[in-house]
């Protein structure tokens, strides 16, 4: 439809260290209504190659197209990225080297994928190599980048085109070695073109540094800009610890992470980027390789493979309202969390058909809300009368019936922009009399 979209969502595991997750219709719905129309959901080589220890289970397969169509039925596209797991060793110095066809191997696994899901509208692409490494191997990383990554990343993109030519394909550059980042980042940066179409330059940012995010994303923007690749931020958010959960105050505290999930969010809006969270999980296992003992990217607390107990330190800020979908272009958008207002300018193109903002209403604006649309139209949410949107002023050029509060997904769904011929400002306040 050529509308601009905003992808956010959640990584999706399907196993977890004590044993398979599995998600239901509910989950999904829970998704959606913290903002999420993406969904990336971590592939295990073991259940996909031949590798040593894998082999291709079809009962994974149907699993995986389980979870594509939750995704389709509640309105979230997917994303699929391949991990390392699953299989009895994977060794990244020699599969650099493919003196065993690794590369063949590797390959064919994508391949089922591809071939399964080349017709499925719902899958927007393909992540094919997730936080590749260079541990000893004796090599510089950009090197290790240049001879080696880009490519096998080439070779990838062409046969996965040769199958379903118009899916993306995300990439990531090279996760480098412990206490080797550079500028406080652990992903090596990129100097050189893929020189490939439909590519999307996906890094990860783990940055519990507030004065380096921005920095971070500086170098990132600068790589798409050479890639000639947009971003889409394939995992973020620091992982919380044990202890954050129990205290408030203190390095480890839930206002340290609100602050620095709110910086973070801050500048991925400014750049207008999407975002993936991981991990969309409860909380049956920590893992314990960080200072601060036991920690988790799982965004629940509860001890369930699918978890509802919210960490609200972290959640209410990856929740936060957005443009998910504009019919016309998005010129730039921003959640004040002070203020709780959202800010968006865009250029409407009513030909694209229907735009959807996510409000999140239910955690952001339970005092409700007021939309103002350009200068001369406000329409309003009261939650105490749950009767849709009100109007407290419009012009002539707007039909209210365009513009529909849908409360089960937490989004403003527009059917038609006023017409302009320049650029429209939409903004989402809290309260139902906050008109000045």
């Amino acid at each position: 439809m050529g509308k601009h979209i905003i992808p956010r969502g959640f990584v999706v595991n399907t196993n977890d260290h004590k044993g398979e997750v599995f998600f239901n219709s509910d989950d999904y719905v829970r998704m959606v209504r913290m903002g999420a129309n993406t969904q990336v959901i971590r592939l295990e080589l073991g259940k996909l190659s031949n590798f040593p220890g894998g082999k291709l289970e079809p009962d994974y397969l149907v699993k995986l197209d389980s979870l594509v169509a939750l995704g389709k039925y509640h309105g979230i596209k997917t994303v699929f990225k391949m991990t390392v797991y699953g299989v009895d060793k994977f060794v990244w110095e020699e599969f650099w080297q493919n003196k065993k066809n690794e590369y063949k191997t590797y390959i064919d696994a994508w391949k089922v994928i591809w071939n399964r899901y080349s017709n499925a509208s719902s899958v927007l692409g393909y992540d094919v190599v997730n936080e590749p490494r260079k541990l000893t191997m004796d090599i510089s990383y950009e090197n290790l980048t240049n001879k080696y990554l880009i490519p096998l990343y080439q070779k990838i993109i062409d046969e996965s085109q040769k199958i379903n030519e118009d899916k993306m394909i995300l990439f990531q550059s090279i996760f480098m070695n412990k206490g080797e980042k550079i500028d406080n980042n652990q992903y090596s940066e990129i100097t050189k073109p893929i020189n490939r179409k439909n590519i999307i330059f996906a890094p990860h940012i783990y940055q519990n540094d507030i004065s380096f995010i921005k920095r971070n994303m500086d170098r990132f923007d600068k790589e798409s800009d050479m890639l000639k690749a947009p971003i889409l931020i394939g995992e973020w958010g620091f992982p919380t610890f044990a202890t954050t959960d129990t205290i408030i105050e203190g390095k480890l505290g839930q206002l340290k992470y609100r602050e620095l999930y709110i910086r973070t969010a801050e500048v991925f809006d400014k750049m207008g980027v999407g975002s993936i969270k991981a991990w969309f999980l409860g909380n049956r296992t920590m893992q314990n390789f960080l200072p601060g003992g036991p920690s988790t990217w799982s965004i629940f607390s509860d001890k369930t493979d699918a978890g509802t107990v919210e960490r609200k330190y972290i959640t209410d800020v990856i929740s936060r309202p957005f443009p998910q979908s504009i019919a016309g272009d998005i010129q730039s958008f921003l959640f004040n969390h002070a203020t709780r207002s959202l800010d968006v300018k865009i250029k409407p193109d009513n030909s694209k058909g229907a735009s959807k903002i996510f409000i999140g209403a239910n955690r952001h604006y339970p005092d409700g809300f007021s939309i103002f649309i350009g200068q001369e139209s406000v329409l309003y949410y009261n939650p105490l009368k749950n009767v849709g949107l009100e109007i407290y002023k419009l012009s002539n050029e707007i039909d209210p019936t365009d513009f529909i509060w849908d409360s089960k997904s937490q989004k403003l769904i527009v059917l038609k922009w006023p017409k302009t011929e320049g650029i429209l400002d939409i903004k989402i306040v809290p309260g139902i009399r906050n008109f000045d």
